[in-house]
């Protein structure tokens, strides 16, 4: 099975924007050495708990420091901009790192709503025409002029970097089913219900100038440590952050598992972080493997995308030095 990272650039106790951002690249060039198949950063605006905000350019920087493992986005927030953009964007980054970029792609607003205004020079996003952009973005990757306006994508080039269109509802596994791109489902956000919209995905698959049949993947949140007892404890940062995060609370950074012991939980709270677990895999890496497995056989997929968020950062870096252990990544990557 194929392992991949989702790296959302947190800000931990203590740290800084600068800090984020350098730790999500030192992790990307030591993840490349452990063997992983792709690595993702995601597209956040105007939060203090999350470092990056422009995927494109974090990605770029990113494919300059590593050597194999692919380099995408997870992802860019298409409705917010011109389809024809995008597709420069990454018909340089393909032209400057052929075969290792690819385009992750989304519809969320990425932010308050006012991140909405800000982005769309004072309206509201298109989002009912996202379809279309997704129709648009491809055709351009690949060099063809969908409008007939005697254009295309600069620079052209011999391949193209696949679109990844991102979600967690049957809606969006529907769209890109019908529009042929890859499909990846966001388990760390909708802990259930995924499986059927990746079975929809695939049984609505219509093959496109990208690809010929479906190709999906799922990312969940996962804490490896040495030990199921350290893995609980380093999850307790994790289980506060999503209760602020759904509560809307304003965060200036990912909470330390020492704040979340001392935090006082509602029962309902309590209730709340028990569902959320249904997102998470945490253990050691004997348990987290195995659950691991169930997961992609459950889905029916051959990738899973690893999203780690734990303090402080030398726990995330082993939590993914763990897990390659676990499935041998470094044996598989040395065979390639």
């Amino acid at each position: 099975m194929k392992l991949s990272i989702l790296d959302q650039s947190p800000i931990l106790s203590g740290g800084s924007p600068q800090e984020a951002l350098a730790q999500t690249s030192e992790l990307a060039k030591w993840t490349d050495e452990l063997g992983y198949h792709r690595f993702w950063v995601s597209e956040h605006h105007s939060t203090d708990s999350l470092a990056g905000s422009a995927p494109e350019v974090l990605a770029a920087h990113l494919a300059s420091q590593t050597k194999k493992i692919r380099i995408g986005t997870g992802g860019v927030l298409l409705p917010h901009y011109s389809s024809y953009k995008v597709a420069e964007a990454f018909r340089i980054l393909e032209t400057l790192h052929p075969n290792r970029v690819d385009v992750g792609i989304g519809r969320a607003p990425g932010g308050k709503p006012n991140v909405n205004l800000a982005l769309n020079r004072g309206k509201l996003p298109n989002t009912e025409g996202y379809p279309q952009q997704v129709e648009e973005l491809m055709a351009y990757l690949h060099g063809y002029d969908p409008h007939g306006m005697d254009i295309y994508a600069s620079p052209k080039g011999q391949s193209a970097p696949p679109v990844w269109m991102l979600g967690s509802s049957g809606t969006s596994a529907r769209v890109a089913a019908d529009l042929g791109t890859s499909y990846s489902f966001a388990h760390f956000i909708n802990g259930r219900g995924g499986t059927r919209a990746v079975d929809r995905y695939k049984d609505y698959f219509t093959p496109s100038t990208q690809q010929d049949k479906p190709a999906v993947n799922v990312s969940v949140f996962v804490i490896c440590s040495e030990s199921d007892e350290k893995a609980e404890y380093l999850a307790t940062g994790l289980d506060l952050a999503l209760l602020q995060i759904e509560r809307g609370t304003d965060m200036n950074h990912f909470p330390t598992p020492e704040e979340a012991l001392s935090y006082s939980y509602s029962l309902y709270e309590e209730e709340k972080i028990r569902e959320n677990r249904h997102r998470m895999i945490v253990g050691c890496k004997e348990r987290v493997k195995e659950e691991m497995v169930q997961l992609a056989d459950d889905y029916g997929v051959d990738e899973l995308i690893v999203n780690t968020i734990v303090s402080p950062f030398e726990e995330r870096m082993r939590s993914y030095e763990l897990l390659a252990d676990a499935f041998s990544l470094n044996k598989e990557y040395s065979r390639h």
